[in-house]
């Protein structure tokens, strides 16, 4: 499980062979070994002594910022396998290689979002021409990339051209069938303009931090990226992962609006857009967390979805170094 601190002036310590949480309203303790890691959203306080026992526990702790983005993460400094796939990472990203997985990834993200607007369509027998032609017009722009070849040097703006081109249709897709109060044009960040991407960007950010943690176990480098391009601070193979899991928070995020779960109570007005506030990110979080502790079929096995993504970081490793 994740433990989540969202509540301002918390205190986190150890106690015993457990984390003690103290907020105004209530003090309870969690075994360090039903915990993976610890999310803290707001401002609060934790004891030297807990950060070394969640580092002895192999726990990360993870910190989000007013936007749900993850700004710092505490954890051991080992390295998570051998240097040597991170050797083949940083050939790979100038080698046919590196070309296929981020093809690969890119067509496996579009896939994805064709299933997932399938799926809309099922019960939606009044949008379902509507839905259809966004669904072809991704089938097409799918069939155009499993098409390219090529190199990453040339051919890096023309996948990143059809993954926009595709998330344009998806998105537009998407905002047909949210309720009227609810419509968004489109994608924004920091701050987001709407509800909808304020919750999809905190969750972003949530699943963000889950991928960096699984690439640092399998031993890749989160800066080397293949799409995204080298910069100072930046990890580019994190943002290119993290295209194989965006539709898991894309639907959780959907799912919450068809319930009628999310209210106005849960944003908060900031200069130019929305915050998600206290209630917000409870609702979120919660779901977020329950969609990872989901199992699924992955590979003819019945696996959490927050395991497949440390499956997946895994399989890539060994692909590098075959």
């Amino acid at each position: 499980m994740q433990l989540v601190i969202n509540t301002r002036g918390s205190y986190l310590k150890k106690s015993n062979n457990c984390f003690l949480v103290k907020t105004d309203e209530k003090t309870f303790e969690v075994s360090a070994d039903k915990i993976e890691s610890i999310l803290i959203t707001t401002s609060a306080t934790i004891t030297t002594d807990a950060i070394q026992f969640a580092i002895e526990n192999n726990i990360d702790i993870i910190f989000l910022d007013y936007h749900g983005n993850p700004f710092g993460r505490v954890w051991h400094s080992k390295l998570g396998s051998t240097t040597l796939i991170r050797r083949r990472q940083l050939e790979a990203a100038g080698e046919d290689t590196g070309f296929y997985l981020a093809r690969g990834w890119i067509s496996r993200k579009i896939e994805d979002q064709i299933d997932l607007l399938k799926d809309l369509k099922k019960n939606r027998p009044e949008q379902k021409d509507a839905l259809e032609q966004y669904i072809v017009r991704l089938e097409v722009l799918l069939e155009s990339l499993k098409a390219m070849k090529g190199t990453l040097d040339f051919k890096r703006g023309s996948i990143m051209g059809i993954e926009g081109m595709a998330s344009q249709a998806y998105f537009d897709a998407i905002n047909s069938i949210m309720p009227e109060t609810w419509k968004f044009k489109g994608r924004s960040r920091d701050p987001a303009r709407d509800g909808f991407n304020c919750l999809l960007n905190y969750g972003y950010g949530v699943l963000y931090s889950q991928v960096e943690r699984s690439c640092i176990i399998a031993g890749l480098d989160p800066y080397v990226g293949f799409l995204h391009t080298d910069n100072y601070n930046k990890r580019s193979f994190v943002f290119d992962l993290i295209e194989l899991f965006r539709t898991y928070i894309d639907k959780t995020v959907i799912n919450l609006f068809m319930k009628r779960q999310v209210s106005e109570n849960c944003f908060d007005p900031v200069p130019g857009g929305f915050y998600l506030n206290k209630d917000g990110k409870a609702l979120l979080i919660g779901a977020v967390n329950e969609m990872f502790d989901r199992e699924i079929d992955y590979k003819g096995r019945n696996v959490k979805v927050r395991n497949t993504i440390q499956m997946e970081c895994h399989t890539i490793a060994n692909k590098l170094i075959k």
